[in-house]
């Protein structure tokens, strides 16, 4: 959207909005484990967060080569953001380790409980960003699925179409479904956290969301790279969903040994 001689890119806007909500949701919930966890939470999202958005763009960028080093592509929109494309799974794994850092140095100054509890009070916030994420999918009219003439169908402008279905004016809106179950799983996660061991949740939430990711996946119709006639993404999905699933249990079992 042009106001005046600034350039507003709705896209980059729910990007902002949901690192907000975020972190405004995580030291909330972080600070209920103790007296002196005033700005942990604020102060460790300073190194995790462009950390987490450059890990995204690069598993983006990797994952879609052709996009910007094929035939038809451009090197220099692979850092053009705004215009989306970021790897949900390349965010959180960059922006965990870089969190683990900061959070170390600050254990060093203060007593904090351990990286586990830190990363289970942020998870819901990290699922209530990624749902806010989703609508600038929406603004930008991308990731939507295959061709459907459901009452919830989405009309997609005929030059944001695939080629192979510029006849078709409508599809599923894969992005509302993603928004949805980021939405569902975090209230189940705020709901249970208490009755989880530390570590459970953000393993719950790595295992509950990829799965749907994974089916998710199989809507898409945005082009992909693939292994063995499957997009990559529903692999990832399916290796991360099962090792968070086995994460999970090993905390269940260490848990119940206390």
């Amino acid at each position: 959207m042009e106001l005046g001689p600034l350039t507003i890119h709705f896209y980059a806007l729910c990007i902002i909005a949901g690192i907000v909500v975020a972190v405004w949701l995580g030291d909330k919930r972080f600070k209920t484990y103790g007296d002196n966890l005033e700005n942990v939470v604020a102060d460790v999202a300073m190194w995790a967060v462009p950390f987490g958005i450059i890990g995204g763009r690069l598993y983006h960028v990797i994952s879609s080569p052709n996009d910007y080093f094929g035939k038809n592509g451009n090197p220099i929109d692979a850092l053009k953001i705004w215009q989306g494309g970021l790897g949900i799974w390349g965010a959180i794994s960059i922006g965990a380790i870089a969190a683990c850092f900061a959070y170390k140095k600050q254990q060093k100054q203060k007593e904090l409980p351990s990286f586990g509890y830190f990363l289970d009070a942020l998870a819901p916030g990290i699922l209530l960003a990624q749902a806010v994420g989703r609508l600038g999918n929406w603004f930008n009219g991308e990731l939507f699925g295959r061709p459907s003439d459901l009452p919830w169908a989405l009309e997609i402008p005929k030059t944001l179409r695939p080629s192979e279905y510029s006849s078709i004016e409508t599809f599923h809106p894969t992005f509302l479904y993603e928004l949805i179950w980021c939405t569902l799983i975090a209230v189940a996660l705020i709901l249970w956290a208490k009755k989880l061991a530390p570590g459970q949740v953000f393993s719950a939430y790595v295992a509950l969301y990829s799965a749907g990711r994974l089916l998710i996946e199989v809507i898409r119709i945005d082009e992909a790279n693939t292994i063995a006639g499957l997009r990559v993404n529903v692999w990832v999905s399916a290796i991360v969903a099962v090792l968070a699933l086995l994460n999970y249990l090993r905390l269940v079992r260490s848990s119940a040994k206390i």
